[in-house]
């Protein structure tokens, strides 16, 4: 099956370029192809899972991967679906950032024997000329057609910054150098950047009069029309310091019954004909689905024995066995605990809850449990001498828990 049919049958594709030439050119040859991550942060999170899957279908297929490390290009923060400008932040910030995003990229692509690139853009556009760059590129961008563009609409009714403006002709560039080093031909990335990526392409064939594309993926919504990937904590971060395996493959087994055959064509390798006999189970047998989906995509982003472990912790809660040990921890001294042990705190501080006005509400109408106890009163005091050797499990509703360690 072609590449693109591959994509296509699993649910990635929301718009290409130039489709049949595109198809004719991925059969033609193996096609070098980029995606582009802005180091915004220390981790890749769950917005940039798709495109990552993505890129590992394609380099199965025989394309070549180019992971480009906005560097710079995070120095001013793309406009797109954004409703303020971003912080900014240092250069040393963000190279620490691109070294982390390095790191973690190489769990999902092969590297090496140049089987797959990291580039950074900073290496061309920090010691990028401005009157040059303007010259050579800011020429050939209508701003009228610019201002037309998705990405700038929702910024001009708020503010839009004329270094936000020049986004786009930096993300063109960076498709250019591409071509230029590398002979890259397509940009693939989410929906939301299919203004930048149509500039990028077409920048290349006005400059170099060579064919480019461009082809974005559907962002993952559930089946309320809802983002995925979100969390009570923030966004579902694939480093394992900020989200634990235990909570990354909690939340997957946790979707709702409608979204289970979307997130295993997305989200796994699983063969289609598995995914399709998976999403069918009928009745509770979906939670067997559920439980594949949460192991594969916890093995993909934390490796095979992490997701082993998360699994027989989440058997051992709810199969109602011994508290396993990979089980969230919050550890806390007999001091602290001494000084303020009530269970509206202890909830905030361990994660459960992201207030203690949540907190109270939470144990007001019956949702905490400590123990094997519900607890409805908001004074309730946990001492010392209630965590055993094991901890203490703290519970939130149903499927969210902490285990309280004395130390």
């Amino acid at each position: 099956m072609h590449i693109l049919d591959t994509l296509k049958e699993r649910g990635f594709i929301a718009q290409v370029t130039f489709e049949d030439d595109l198809y004719k050119q991925l059969e033609r040859e193996s096609t070098p192809f980029y995606v582009g991550f802005d180091p915004t942060a220390t981790s890749l999170h769950f917005g940039h899972f798709i495109p990552i899957i993505a890129m590992a279908h394609m380099q199965r297929a025989g394309h070549k991967p180019i992971a480009l490390v906005g560097g710079a290009t995070a120095m001013i923060g793309d406009p797109s679906g954004k409703t303020d400008m971003r912080k900014m932040m240092t250069v040393e910030t963000i190279d620490h950032n691109v070294a982390c995003i390095k790191s973690q990229l190489s769990r999902f692509i092969e590297f090496g024997d140049d089987k797959a690139l990291i580039v950074n853009n900073a290496d061309w556009l920090r010691g990028l000329g401005y009157i040059d760059f303007i010259r050579d590129i800011g020429s050939l961008f209508s701003v009228n057609r610019m201002l037309t563009a998705e990405c700038y609409k929702q910024r001009l009714e708020r503010g839009l910054t004329f270094l936000e403006f020049n986004y786009m002709l930096m993300q063109s560039y960076d498709f250019l150098q591409l071509f230029k080093h590398y002979g890259c031909r397509l940009e693939m990335g989410g929906d939301d950047q299919w203004s930048n990526m149509l500039a990028g392409a077409d920048l290349i064939r006005r400059k170099e009069h060579e064919d480019a594309y461009a082809c974005t993926f559907k962002l993952l919504m559930n089946h309320e029309g809802k983002k995925m990937g979100k969390t009570e904590k923030g966004a579902l971060w694939l480093d394992a310091n900020l989200c634990s395996p235990y909570e990354f493959y909690q939340y997957w087994r946790n979707i709702a019954d409608q979204d289970v055959s979307k997130c295993l064509a997305l989200l796994t390798f699983l063969p289609m004909d598995e995914v399709r006999r998976l999403s069918a189970l009928p009745g509770q047998e979906i939670n067997e689905a559920k439980k594949v989906l949460a192991f594969e995509c916890t093995k993909l982003v934390h490796g095979e024995e992490e997701a082993t472990k998360a699994q027989q912790a989440a058997s051992a809660l709810f199969g109602g066995g011994a508290v396993s040990q990979d089980v969230p921890t919050f550890n806390i001294t007999r001091d602290l605990l001494s000084a303020d042990g009530r269970l509206t705190t202890l909830l905030n501080s361990c994660g459960l809850c992201t207030s203690r006005g949540e907190a109270r509400k939470l144990v007001q109408q019956g949702g905490a449990t400590v123990g094997d106890s519900k607890v409805t009163d908001i004074d309730f005091v946990i001492t010392a001498d209630m965590i055993g050797s094991d901890g203490l499990l703290l519970r939130k509703g149903k499927k969210s828990y902490c285990r309280l360690v004395l130390i």
